[in-house]
């Protein structure tokens, strides 16, 4: 079986190519989702805290996740940290997850920032769905209701596209220009040959 990863930038399109690779019966670990599903997990809400102190939790011990957003998208140091609790964890279960799948020819695993934080030795090939940035910002405005400042904070701790396309072995262009689907079959019949 081949891992695949499917990256792209916050509001690239990512989403909407893996619901393509889904209808497809492709197999996708959503790894955003399951990062934050890890902020449940008992041990690291303990690592939170002792991390950033108990205010970042309510009183039914729930992430105050707007609260955790604005501090590591303000400090690269934050943001660090909270990788290194969140990305080995998160590895695991991917790693767990994709031994159900060994009959499949390949599986996706779906996250925003594989080469920031250097996963990219995890997988066999690696997807970038690339998308302008005035576009990637009236799509993030509309589904997540975020100001424009905030957006382009968000984009500025990931790494530009043509940085990211240039490692990619797959790019799709999600510009509003291409149709998504042809290019996510031709990555697909070059994937299961």
């Amino acid at each position: 079986m081949i891992k695949v990863a499917i990256t792209g930038n916050i509001g690239s399109g990512k989403s909407t190519a893996c619901q393509v690779f889904e209808t497809l019966g492709i197999p996708i670990f959503y790894g955003d989702q399951e990062a934050k599903n890890l902020y449940q997990d008992p041990g690291v809400i303990l690592l939170v805290k002792q991390a950033f102190g108990e205010e970042f939790f309510d009183l039914k011990n729930q992430l105050i996740k707007s609260k955790l957003a604005s501090l590591i998208f303000q400090d690269s140091k934050a943001l660090q940290m909270i990788n290194e609790i969140i990305h080995p964890r998160l590895m695991q279960r991917y790693s767990s997850w994709s031994g159900q799948y060994a009959g499949h020819s390949y599986t996706l695993l779906e996250a925003a920032v594989i080469f920031e934080n250097g996963l990219q030795g995890y997988f066999d090939k690696i997807i970038n769905v690339s998308a302008p940035i005035e576009l990637r910002i009236k799509r993030i405005m509309k589904r997540d209701k975020l100001s424009r400042r905030q957006i382009e904070n968000r984009i500025s701790k990931q790494w530009p596209d043509e940085k990211k396309n240039k490692l990619a072995d797959f790019i799709i262009l999600s510009d509003n220009k291409r149709f998504m689907i042809p290019q996510v079959i031709k990555i697909h019949k070059t994937l299961i040959q």
